[in-house]
């Protein structure tokens, strides 16, 4: 066989390197196409949370509260903990410093209860504060003093504890984490006081209580959370378990809050990465045709589009698949999905809809139900797309 001489070559090198060009062009292509949709999402997000800023008095909220009326409750300190995410994705100057406005007239002051992880929640915009936005000592010594005299004085009550069907409200439990939302409020502020102080006291509280919540509370047989321990027994009308929607939301957020402040490769982080991905298969699951996820997550008939429990799912996810945990050909439809539905939440007067108000079960939605811990998850879900 002949073989070609130089000239030959020359006159096919062209070809030869053909395919990695259209390769390179291809991937620089997607990349140009995938700028613009991030700096949507990061858009979408922004006017929504001046929309929200703009409506700080709770009129437009349907079931407003004291509790939703208190700057330091837990209902507003969701929607700023969104605010430091969205702040950390690139938005505009004006985002971080409403947060270091609320911050700053709130006195760096948790709320009031210091058992309840409910006012616990608020701690995480001040200790993004200290570490972002240069705030000092001021920001991060009211949350230590309240966790030292926690720390120091620990709650001696039972996580198994029963309550009558009438409520949760005035449970002798509430001062340890006896129910899921618990484990979105309270772990990432003691993780985050740990890496700031070098206090491994924080860490190993937050740890301990945080297993022994998800052995009270998981369902290993469905990958699910029950809200609190009222649930084990209850069933819908077809005989299923009752998984509320939000309720395992804010368990896989909380995940996805608490396990880039643990240490790689350490066994609580081992251990959460792997609870992680396996609630991830059976959110996945649970997902229905039009994105939403269902307010009672084995329930999806004639369910509403809810759009709180959808933005943490869409956040936990789009960050797992960010994080290298979850696969990404798998996983980054489910997120997409979830954040196109949220976008078709946002109410013609520009509030977020289809919030469910607050509550500890699955219930009815309406469009113009909206509600701070909504928007604030709104926005940790636009954030996380970003980096899709």
């Amino acid at each position: 066989m002949k073989k070609p001489n130089a000239l030959a070559l020359l006159a096919l090198a062209p070809l030869l390197v053909l395919p990695a060009l259209t390769v390179t062009a291809t991937v620089q292509a997607a990349s140009t196409a995938q700028a613009p949709a991030a700096r949507a999402a990061i858009d979408t997000a922004v006017t929504l949370a001046r929309w929200q800023l703009a409506h700080m008095d709770s009129s437009h909220i349907p079931r407003a509260t004291g509790g939703t009326r208190n700057p330091r409750g837990w209902e507003q300190a969701v929607f700023w903990i969104g605010m430091t995410e969205l702040a950390d994705a690139g938005a505009a100057p004006d985002i971080a410093k409403a947060v270091m406005e609320m911050a700053k007239a709130n006195g760096w002051q948790p709320a009031s209860r210091p058992y309840h992880a409910d006012d616990h929640a608020i701690a995480q915009a001040y200790l993004w504060a200290a570490a972002k936005q240069g705030a000092g000592p001021a920001a991060v010594e009211p949350t230590r003093k309240l966790f030292d005299q926690v720390l120091a004085n620990p709650a001696r009550v039972n996580l198994a504890f029963y309550v009558p069907p009438s409520g949760y409200n005035d449970a002798e439990c509430l001062k340890r984490w006896c129910w899921c939302d618990a484990l979105f409020m309270s772990p990432p502020v003691l993780l985050e006081l740990a890496r700031q102080t070098g206090d491994t006291r924080y860490r190993d509280f937050a740890m301990a209580e945080f297993w022994a919540t998800t052995d009270f509370l998981y369902d290993p047989a469905e990958s699910l959370y029950y809200r609190d321990s009222r649930f084990f027994e209850r069933r819908d009308d077809k005989a299923r378990k009752l998984f509320w929607s939000r309720g395992n939301g804010w368990v896989l957020a909380g995940m996805a809050r608490s396990i880039p402040l643990l240490e790689a490769g350490s066994p609580d982080r081992v251990r959460m990465e792997a609870l992680f991905k396996e609630m991830a298969v059976k959110i996945k699951a649970t997902q229905k045709p039009d994105g939403y996820w269902p307010p009672s997550l084995l329930g999806p008939e004639d369910s509403p589009p809810e759009s709180s429990g959808t933005a943490f799912y869409t956040y936990a996810i789009a960050w797992g698949v960010t994080a290298g945990l979850l696969d990404r050909v798998t996983y980054e439809p489910v997120a997409r999905r979830g954040w196109n539905a949220l976008t078709r939440s946002i109410q013609p007067d520009g509030r977020l809809g289809w919030v469910q108000q607050v509550s500890d079960r699955p219930e009815q939605v309406e469009p113009q139900d909206t509600q701070y811990y909504g928007v604030g998850a709104f926005l940790l879900a636009a954030s996380a797309v970003s980096k899709l």
